[in-house]
């Protein structure tokens, strides 16, 4: 007698998707995608402020140095003075500023500066090949400096104002290298010991040494870098070897 055998066709029992499992499984993939998204996004833009901060730190002082050959000691030409020009009708004149003289004279020909833009108080910022940008932000002295990781316009938009900017798109430096040469008060002469002979450095006046002082801050108003204070923000990048640590109190972008 014959045996019959009984064959399957395994191509004719594969498995197919439902259109229910393709969704739940695009609706799983979305989900995951919301969660994880916004971390790698926030961990670009730290890399990418990271890098130019620690890029800027770098070039501007290398050009200081540079000046320092045809010029001397920079104690004798940073100058702590700055003026605007205004019109009739007092408004600023651009190109006027005593920060815009100095700084094609001493800076630009060591520092390559792409573009110069104005804000409305007729202030120039300096713009680089990078994105970032630099300011002046007192019309009346020249120590205080903005760096802006990215567009200026598009970090002040973002956050109403370049106070309310500072330790997320911009980041405060001082350039002093004489300190407060007049003054005559201890306390104020030991408050410039982080920028007295130094080049553009972190925001650190008054700053105490410390860790702990560069979080909390010190008696000096505004100090610190924490949810309320931004002053030393800058300076506790620097301090972490020019990574933002994991306990920094705000999301950085440029």
């Amino acid at each position: 007698m014959r045996e019959f055998i009984l064959t399957t066709n395994k191509n004719s029992d594969k498995a197919a998707f439902t259109l229910a499992e393709v969704l739940i499984t695009l609706g799983i993939i979305g989900v995951v995608a919301a969660m994880t998204l916004p971390a790698l996004i926030q961990k670009n833009n730290n890399r990418v402020v990271e890098t130019r901060l620690q890029k800027f730190y770098s070039t501007i002082n290398q050009a200081i140095q540079r000046a320092e050959v045809d010029y001397g000691d920079k104690k004798y030409w940073y100058q702590d003075t700055n003026h605007i020009d205004t019109d009739k009708d007092g408004n600023p004149v651009k190109g006027s500023s005593t920060v815009e003289k100095w700084w094609n004279k001493y800076m630009a020909p060591y520092i390559k500066t792409v573009d110069i833009k104005y804000d409305d108080s007729g202030l120039p910022i300096f713009m680089f090949a990078d994105g970032s940008a630099l300011k002046a932000i007192q019309p009346g002295n020249m120590r205080d400096w903005l760096f802006y990781t990215g567009d200026p316009e598009k970090c002040i938009a973002k956050y109403g104002s370049d106070t309310n900017s500072r330790g997320k798109c911009s980041f405060a430096f001082i350039f002093m290298p004489g300190g407060d040469g007049a003054s005559k008060d201890a306390n104020t002469s030991e408050a410039w010991r982080h920028h007295r002979n130094k080049g553009f450095e972190p925001y650190k006046y008054y700053w105490d040494g410390t860790k702990d002082g560069l979080i909390n801050g010190g008696s000096y108003p505004g100090t610190g870098c924490n949810d309320s204070k931004t002053a030393y923000c800058t300076a506790l990048i620097q301090y972490n070897g020019w990574k933002i640590p994991d306990y920094y109190p705000f999301k950085v972008s440029y």
